[in-house]
């Protein structure tokens, strides 16, 4: 497919992931890849709080793309992504974990796992959002995800889904209260456990 490495930067996420999943060219990937690089930044430096272990993490995190991309059916490549650099993080910090336990140095160990419990409840809230995210109804529930996960504006949504841009408004608007509402709920009612 010569003619997607000449107007790669024009097409959607879906349209270069099933090119990388076709062709395998790496090109493909690195341009999606470059997309969200600086999320993919943050969400590492939240986990790890170190600049250069956060760099070093992008750079696993895209040398592990070359192989996943390939392997799953993925829909919302912004969300999926945000997973994968989510569970990469994790998995180093738990293998920190086990390495600082090793240790006999007591002040190093706390500190680790007392990220590791911050980390943890981040993980809790971030699944508490997604599972009300699909306790929302229909309409609440994809105009949440495509404003918040695709990065869709209004008038997109409302192309997309064939509705009045008021009524978009206010489905996010109304989903956004609703998230809140119901991650207050299950976390006073002790769901997270």
């Amino acid at each position: 497919m010569k003619f997607i490495k000449s107007i790669s930067s024009d097409l959607s996420d879906q349209e270069l992931v099933h090119a990388y999943q076709q062709d395998g060219d790496m090109e493909v990937l690195s341009m999606l890849y470059q997309r969200y690089m600086e999320l993919i930044y943050g969400v590492c430096l939240k986990y790890f709080e170190d600049p250069e272990d956060a760099k070093d993490a992008v750079i696993n995190i895209y040398e592990e793309l070359t192989i996943k991309v390939k392997k799953h059916q993925i829909d919302f490549f912004k969300a999926w992504l945000y997973q994968l650099a989510k569970n990469h993080c994790l998995m180093q910090l738990r293998k920190k974990k086990q390495h600082f336990e090793k240790i006999s140095d007591n002040d190093m160990q706390y500190a680790s796992i007392s990220h590791l419990e911050e980390v943890k409840q981040k993980e809790i809230q971030l699944e508490l959002m997604q599972t009300c995210i699909d306790e929302l109804g229909d309409d609440q529930q994809l105009s949440v995800k495509l404003f918040y996960l695709q990065n869709k504006c209004y008038k997109e949504i409302a192309e997309q889904t064939d509705t009045e841009i008021g009524k978009v408004k206010s489905y996010i608007q109304n989903g956004r209260r609703n998230l809140k509402i119901c991650m207050e709920s299950k976390m006073k009612m002790g769901v997270h456990d």
